[in-house]
């Protein structure tokens, strides 16, 4: 298994990457990864204890976004696109290598301590919890989690994580390390980046109407670390913004990247 397993769409063009959220995979960017590939090069990342990329035994916002730098080049600086845990990790990408960036693109999530997740570690429960050997087909695990995780959207999603193995089923994140490491995930590594100088480049901020990780008392801490910033809130859209509402999305992302 490769440390982080990518994939390329678009021959030419600037270079254009995007960084998925808890639970989610490279491919999750896909439709909007082919909308961008007639005049980018576009590289889908599966973020490190996600889909096809390796497990590590901790999670560490610096760590993941070294990792993830890796894949670039100040030579081809990238514009740099993330969601939620995936946004968190281009921030600290672009604060640590910012001759790597060329600009960022946030995605519902801001540079603070959430102090806690507790919808997500319910989510988690529920996924460890499930009897993966009871399981026939990929319909009961759906019935399986109904209870626990009601929302239809949002459990498909989750059980895009469920992967048929030989005469079984098995999990592609590592449950076990972000259920255990999930205050970090909520986190922000605000230690490790003492002494790091502000992002100089262009930040767009994308926030779900309905969702409350962008908030106007966040704004000082984006400002900080990001002084070149412009917020855009989407209408009728919660915290996967970028596929509640993708038209929208792509057309402030595609405007953002001329």
């Amino acid at each position: 298994m490769p440390a982080l397993h990518t994939t390329t769409l678009g021959e030419s063009g600037p270079l254009v990457a995007f960084c998925h959220g808890l639970f989610g995979q490279g491919k999750n960017w896909t439709t909007i990864a082919k909308a961008l590939a007639t005049d980018h090069r576009v590289l889908l990342v599966d973020m490190p204890n996600h889909g096809r990329s390796a497990w590590h035994d901790r999670f560490d916002y610096v760590d993941v976004a070294d990792e993830v730098a890796a894949l670039f080049s100040a030579d081809d600086p990238v514009a740099l696109v993330g969601h939620s845990m995936g946004g968190k990790a281009a921030m600290v990408l672009a604060l640590r290598h910012p001759e790597l960036v060329e600009r960022l693109c946030v995605v519902d999530i801001s540079p603070v301590d959430y102090h806690g997740l507790s919808e997500f570690g319910g989510f988690i429960a529920a996924m460890r919890g499930m009897d993966l050997d009871a399981l026939e087909r990929r319909s009961d695990a759906d019935e399986a989690m109904a209870e626990a995780v009601p929302n239809r959207t949002v459990r498909s999603f989750l059980l895009q994580n469920l992967r048929r193995e030989g005469d079984g089923w098995t999990w592609l994140p590592n449950l076990a390390v972000l259920d255990r490491d999930l205050a970090l995930l909520g986190g922000w590594p605000e230690d490790e980046l003492a002494g790091a100088a502000p992002y100089p480049g262009k930040v767009l901020w994308v926030a779900g109407q309905t969702s409350g990780y962008v908030k106007d008392e966040y704004a000082a801490a984006m400002d900080r670390w990001f002084p070149q910033n412009r917020r855009v809130t989407v209408k009728n859209a919660g915290h996967w913004v970028h596929s509640e509402q993708s038209e929208v999305f792509l057309e402030v992302l595609r405007r953002f990247l001329a």
